[in-house]
């Protein structure tokens, strides 16, 4: 805070929440457009799914339908990979990419790829960290700041410390999905080309929808990391004060 301006939003969250509102908006724009550009195979997101799946020698995925649009996923735990609306049943490249780069994560599954294993192991941590760490590391740097006592500061310190640590654990949770991410895309067009299972030019429409699609896991990266280093500054302004 600097004479009640708060310049560590400005600076550390405000660009990367506009960098998230350009790659939501840029990955409803591509997908919409090769949603309606359908595959020479004319096989739907599903198919594809289960045909990559068992030309890379997986056998106990199973392949399911769930409502919602771009809901796609894969679940390590349970070995189902879910595919939407906009996914399951349509026959364009865009499904087709989107299958096959849940495929991907299958496949990382399958090889014991170590960051998909790293991130799968935080997933109850973050989920606990990005819920309550912020929350917490607030109210201990609010009410450390209205503090008198050496005591209460302490306490309230020790709160906010708690937080911090909690929301850093949701943060590297972000960053280690942006390689899992990124691997997934890269072997999603790998197996599409290698099997013939879209022709070079429907290749390039894919690619476009998953890059537009990383894009928005290295904007929520980028905001989760912009985020702990600004209650990290606030923490510090504050102590720095006493």
């Amino acid at each position: 805070m600097y004479y009640g301006f708060d310049y560590t939003y400005i600076v550390f969250v405000l660009p990367a929440i506009i960098l998230s509102i350009i790659a939501q908006v840029l990955v409803k724009s591509r997908f919409s457009h090769y949603d309606e550009i359908l595959s020479h195979q004319n096989i739907t997101g599903a198919q594809a799914a289960q045909f990559l799946l068992k030309k890379n020698g997986i056998y106990d995925v199973v392949v399911t339908h769930i409502n919602g649009k771009l809901s796609d996923n894969y679940n390590p735990s349970t070995k189902v990979l879910s595919l939407s609306d906009s996914t399951y049943n349509s026959t364009s490249i865009a499904a087709i990419g989107v299958a096959a780069h849940e495929t991907g994560h299958a496949i990382q599954h399958a090889i014991g790829y170590k960051a998909l294993s790293l991130r799968s192991t935080l997933v109850p941590a973050a989920n606990i960290g990005s819920r309550f760490g912020p929350t917490l590391a607030i109210l201990g740097i609010i009410f450390g700041n209205t503090a008198k006592a050496a005591e209460m500061f302490s306490i309230w310190q020790l709160l906010t410390n708690i937080g911090l640590v909690l929301f850093a654990i949701a943060v590297l949770f972000y960053l280690i999905t942006l390689p899992v991410e990124f691997d997934a895309s890269r072997r999603a067009l790998k197996i599409l080309k290698a099997t013939n299972t879209l022709e070079n030019e429907e290749l390039k429409g894919v690619r476009k929808v998953l890059s537009a699609a990383a894009l928005t896991y290295v904007a929520s990266a980028l905001t989760a990391l912009g985020s702990l280093l600004r209650l990290l500054i606030l923490s510090n302004s504050r102590n720095s004060r006493r």
